[in-house]
């Protein structure tokens, strides 16, 4: 074994190696475990392991600093100084960097920096695959197939600078999606859930929530496309919020290219977004939802800059009581725009006030409404609006005076989530949710479900 082969290690060594200017070094240590099943049956499982290294070098110049970003799997101490010396060689061939910055300095040292990276493994299924069995007999039993993947990620990132920062996060992430189908295949239904490691999540109750939905699914009506009143589920809420946060860099929006975008120059901070006491929240702190609490950006772009690197975060009110509260910035887009320093953060939290579950939305309900599972396919059409396009998936359930009636069509929905913002007219309780769309990409996710009075399903969606 080599002898610099833990990661506080390969993090000091490469700093040692550095001759540029400025250096930041990023060791992402990630271990995972699965499971996956179909027709009632596991059929694959496995463990991974691998190491990510990325070099920051800022080189400075008479019309400023450059930087040089470089990223390689499976590193060992004989690859670090090529690594470090291609970061430096990008950096003196680049030209001034927009979003430069001094690096980051003054930040306490992570307890932990020098110990073992954190790792997850095959235990983390040892309650949860039994109770999958028997979740398994159950669907069985009651003529269903259950089809679906559980996924543990853990990753410890180590981050050191040439200006003293030494931090270190580590981040549990697991998902499990579970689908069951009847035997015919033409019924269908999904449920997700996020958890940090898999001791609050129950495959019985989650086999209970779709065999009833199947249930549902016997009945078939056609409908045509149109707006409905409609109740979105958290998981749907959340892909819809998700977008709308990736969509609010303050540069964008102070040129005039979003929607949040003020007509005829400026921003909408201080905006009513919602009528509904909405707070829409980023906090690496929040409880059940905990994310790293200092930036770490392994490359610039519009959320994010390089030189920002272990910049501590705190929560952030991105919506607060319905009124616009932030736009991401990052140090540079914060100086450019003139607005306060907001860093992204890696998880996103509404709160409405409300205390109903979806079940008890769905009870009060008078009249006819749509009660969705998820969302998926989601594209953006109009930036200047944040007019997005999508289809939904896995059940759309009809709904009178309280009651599930049958499943409907798929549709093709056309709808901007500011706009739905503005005209929800009920907020249930919050509950950590699983977003469908972009889980491979941001999962720490806690939202409420949404009436919307006449979201528009633009048209029918067939085969899906």
């Amino acid at each position: 074994m080599s002898r610099v082969s833990k990661p506080y290690e390969i993090v000091e060594r490469a700093l040692e190696l550095s001759t540029a200017d400025g250096c930041v070094v990023i060791a992402d240590e990630e271990s995972s475990a699965n499971l996956r099943w179909a027709g009632n049956a596991l059929t694959t499982n496995g463990v991974t392991r691998g190491r990510t290294v990325t070099v920051v070098a800022t080189v400075d110049g008479a019309e400023g600093a450059a930087s040089g970003v470089v990223s390689r799997a499976a590193v060992t101490a004989d690859d670090l100084e090529p690594l470090v010396r291609a970061a430096e060689a990008a950096a003196r061939s680049a030209g001034p960097a927009e979003d430069a910055q001094p690096l980051v300095t003054g930040v306490p040292a992570s307890p932990g920096f020098t110990d073992a990276p954190a790792e997850t493994d095959s235990d983390v299924f040892a309650a949860f695959a039994p109770a999958l069995g028997e979740a398994f007999a159950r669907a069985r039993s009651g003529g269903r197939e259950l089809y679906g993947f559980a996924h543990h990620q853990m990753t410890s990132t180590y981050l050191g600078t040439s200006t003293g920062l030494r931090l270190r996060h580590d981040q549990p992430n697991g998902t499990l999606e579970l689908n069951a189908k009847s035997p015919d295949r033409t019924r269908s239904a999904w449920a997700g859930r996020s958890t940090r490691d898999f001791k609050d999540v129950d495959p019985a109750e989650l086999d209970a929530e779709l065999a009833r939905r199947l249930g549902w699914a016997e009945r078939r009506i056609e409908l045509p496309a149109g707006r409905y009143e409609t109740l979105l589920p958290p998981t749907a809420v959340a892909d819809l919020l998700i977008y709308q946060l990736w969509s609010s860099t303050a540069r964008d929006a102070a040129e005039g290219r979003t929607v949040f975008s003020k007509p005829g120059g400026g921003t909408r901070l201080g905006e009513t977004l919602s009528p509904l006491p909405l707070t829409l929240r980023s906090d690496p702190h929040a409880p059940g939802l905990e994310s790293a609490p200092f930036v770490i950006a392994h490359s610039s772009g519009d959320g994010g800059s390089v030189f920002d690197n272990g910049l501590p975060l705190t929560r952030t009110d991105w919506i607060a009581e319905g009124r616009l509260g932030q736009l991401t910035t990052t140090r540079h887009t914060a100086a450019l725009t003139g607005l306060p320093l907001a860093p992204a953060i890696d998880n996103l939290v509404l709160e409405g006030g409300g205390d109903r579950s979806l079940e008890e939305m769905v009870a009060a309900t008078t009249g006819r409404a749509l009660l969705l599972t998820c969302l998926w396919y989601i594209r953006e059409v109009d930036p200047a609006t944040l007019l997005l396009t999508g289809l939904t998936r896995d059940g759309v359930y009809l709904v009178e005076d309280g009651e599930v009636v049958g499943e409907v069509n798929n549709f093709r929905f056309n709808e901007s989530p500011v706009d739905l913002l503005s005209r929800a007219t009920e907020a249930g309780r919050t509950e950590k949710t699983l977003p469908r769309e972009w889980g491979d990409w941001f999962t720490r996710a806690a939202m409420p479900a949404l009436r919307i009075p006449d979201f528009n399903m633009s048209s029918v969606s067939r085969g899906v």
